[in-house]
């Protein structure tokens, strides 16, 4: 497997890349003479990489990072307006809305590792993680407005939610590009560090994220985002909610508190 943190180009341009880590996978986009632009073959190879990943039992936490000094200049535009759908013609795979919301979906905690400009679709890409660390030089632009794009549905929803209707409608509306300091005080990214101290600021949230009790994560997880949606499974959070207090996670996580220790959760 590749390093996924690294930033510079060891690879040919390719579908998006796997590393694994002991408990840590990380997906790379990797095109990054066009700054991780996403092509039609990357929306099936994404989802496959999300499947792999969360069927891996072991794994506790995900990140998303792109190759070079771009995190990724969203989907290929040309496909774009090749179909309604986001996918080209005459192909009958994911749309780039499908691979999104699966990101969301995904049961494991996420992170999006922002080395840089993130612009488009991808901005959406990023907003479906449930963290989003950056360098103090990213930066980020929705176009949609300016190319005559009525963005998909739940990408819209997405940015209301996260960042709420003002936010939506500033980005959305004006096509203005915003830079890091910006992106933070409207809750776009969850920290802005310097580039030489984001690896650690990364390592240092996964390996928050991994300590973590894994079922009580994914079901709180799952919590909020039906709660964003206006969507809540009342009966199933409930349910989760009661299994929780008799299962193995709490019992160890009171254990470990008695014993001043650090706790040790199984998957």
């Amino acid at each position: 497997m590749t390093d996924g943190r690294t930033t510079q180009v060891e690879e040919a341009a390719s579908t998006p890349l796997l590393a694994i880590d002991g408990v840590r996978a990380t997906i790379r986009l990797n095109r990054p003479r066009h700054l991780n632009r996403l092509q039609p073959e990357d929306l099936p190879a994404l989802l496959a990489l999300f499947d792999r990943v969360e069927a891996d039992t072991t794994l506790r936490v995900l990140v998303l990072t792109g190759t070079g000094r771009a995190f990724s200049a969203g989907y290929d535009l040309g496909a774009i307006g090749a179909a309604p759908d986001a996918s080209p013609a005459g192909h009958s795979g994911p749309s780039f809305e499908d691979v999104v919301n699966r990101l969301e979906d995904l049961a494991l905690p996420t992170i999006c590792r922002i080395n840089g400009g993130v612009y488009g679709g991808s901005t959406d890409l990023a907003l479906a993680c449930d963290f989003r660390i950056g360098t103090d030089t990213a930066e980020m632009f929705m176009p949609a407005a300016r190319l005559g794009l009525h963005y998909y549905p739940d990408g819209i929803k997405r940015y209301v939610s996260r960042l709420g209707i003002d936010n939506a409608k500033r980005l959305f509306l004006t096509a203005e590009k915003i830079g890091a300091a910006e992106m933070l005080r409207i809750g776009y990214l969850t920290a802005v560090v310097a580039g030489t101290a984001l690896d650690a600021e990364v390592d240092r949230l996964a390996t928050v994220l991994a300590g973590n009790a894994p079922v009580a994560m994914r079901g709180m997880k799952r919590a909020i985002n039906e709660f964003a949606r206006g969507a809540l499974d009342d009966a199933a959070a409930r349910r989760r909610h009661r299994d929780s207090m008799s299962g193995g996670e709490i019992r160890e996580g009171m254990k470990s508190f008695a014993e001043r220790r650090m706790p040790k959760f199984s998957a």
